[in-house]
């Protein structure tokens, strides 16, 4: 049986609250600790879901794994137990987990072979591995796909550095071929590639185990193969999409709120965004004072039409946003239209919203036109269930903000991405009970 969140709203928050580790950063430098035998340590990492099932998945591969508290762990992968691969257990767990993809860049550079499993996560629409399985051919590796299971299996006896031009800026899978290139024979050029933070990161990350990759932040990355990597150390930055939630939700709230040590030169766009919805915040070093508002306005385009919100690869605004973006603007004063392009099932839940007093046109499934209620109301508590890990605590925020009691089932969805958000809303005021 899965778990409910009980909330009450109305309650101002108050308080400071410290972002956990980059989820998706630690999918990524998890998976590349299988590149070397040597041991590496990860610090800051978030005590959720997603991650704690990458986590095990490595250690039943036959990595050793060491988790010394739960926002550090070592891992050193001496030896990998391949037969694993065929089990169904491994094909359950991997399904489960969007991020299990990135364990074949890794495996296929270091031991020639690998396995890819059909896309798990979040149902939010379609989630191709094309750019990864094109990317693995062109460095050389040969792939046959079991049509029953929808896994690919991969093979090659030494990847062959090329030129690379993605099809699209996947974030996974320029993770994946980086992964894969860096101990690939000669050079890789990697065009179009994906530019976040996170993938900045895991280049840092790899240069100091002792790959050659240049162009880092830019799109075109520069691999030269190498023929061994080593340990090193890695700490997690603050996790982007925690910071922008807990700025959406001050506003819904009209808390005062703090988010200490927010990694603000990482956040990009993300804080502007923001102000766009009228929304103020203060930087105070590397913290982000958001006071309580009263009221905030959509500030418009300079010919007075309406603001447009929409995401775009990095150094655009982040789509695993947009939810939190179109909750806020319903309590806001003004008219925004949300765009979510990459994903055409993620704006599905905002009939929950319209149910609660919010006004919304549901335009298609990738726009959304919010007219806001300027607080005249508040929306009003019902029983909804969470279909992905962002609308689940957009869903969570607009709660906080509502008359009443709201029901929010499958909050597992909410665990996969978020760290004990119940408890650490609770400790500034939060009405949030697990049931």
């Amino acid at each position: 049986m899965t778990s409910a969140f009980e909330v009450r709203g109305g309650s101002q928050l108050h308080g400071e609250i410290i972002p956990q580790g980059a989820k998706n950063e630690a999918l990524q430098v998890i998976c590349a600790t299988l590149l070397t035998p040597e041991k590496i340590t990860i610090t800051n990492i978030p005590d959720i879901l997603d991650v704690n099932l990458l986590i095990d998945l490595l250690t039943e591969m036959g990595v050793r794994t060491e988790r010394s508290s739960r926002d550090t762990c070592s891992f050193q992968a001496e030896k990998i137990d391949f037969d694993y691969f065929g089990t169904p257990e491994f094909r359950k767990k991997s399904g489960r987990l969007r991020g299990a993809v990135m364990i074949a860049g890794p495996l296929l550079a270091r031991f020639g072979k690998a396995y890819i499993p059909s896309p798990g996560g979040d149902k939010i629409g379609r989630r191709r591995l094309d750019t990864h399985i094109a990317g693995f051919a062109s460095l050389g590796a040969r792939f046959t796909r079991d049509e029953a299971d929808h896994f690919f299996a991969l093979e090659s006896s030494r990847l062959k550095g090329c030129t690379l031009l993605l099809d699209e800026p996947s974030v996974t899978g320029t993770a994946n071929l980086v992964m894969a290139a860096v101990l690939s024979q000669g050079r890789t050029l990697l065009y179009n590639a994906a530019c976040e933070p996170y993938i900045q990161q895991l280049c840092h990350m790899l240069n100091r185990m002792g790959a050659r990759i240049s162009g880092i932040s830019s799109n075109l990355l520069v691999i030269e193969g190498v023929e061994g990597l080593g340990g090193c150390n890695h700490r997690l930055l603050p996790d982007m999409i925690e910071i922008g939630s807990f700025i959406g939700l001050a506003a819904m709230t009209q808390s005062d709120l703090t988010i200490k040590n927010a990694g603000i030169s990482h956040l990009g766009v993300i804080p502007d965004k923001f102000r766009q919805l009228g929304i103020q915040m203060e930087f105070r070093g590397d913290d982000i004072h958001i006071p309580a508002q009263e009221t905030y306005e959509i500030q418009t385009f300079m010919d007075g039409s309406i603001m447009t919100i929409y995401d775009h690869p990095w150094p655009g605004f982040t789509p695993d946003l947009l939810s939190i973006v179109l909750v806020v603007a319903t309590q806001a004063r003004g008219t925004v239209l949300v765009h979510q392009k990459m994903f055409e099932s993620r704006l599905f839940f905002v009939d929950k919203l319209i149910d609660m007093g919010a006004q919304i046109i549901l335009c298609d499934p990738h726009r959304a036109a919010v007219v806001g209620i300027n607080r005249r109301y508040r929306l009003r508590g019902i029983t909804m269930s969470s279909p992905d890990i962002r609308a689940g605590v957009a869903l969570l925020i607009a709660a906080l903000s509502a008359e009443g009691k709201s029901v929010i089932q499958n909050i597992d969805q909410i665990d996969r991405g978020y760290q004990h958000i119940d408890k650490r809303l609770g400790l500034l005021g939060a009405q949030i009970t697990r049931v």
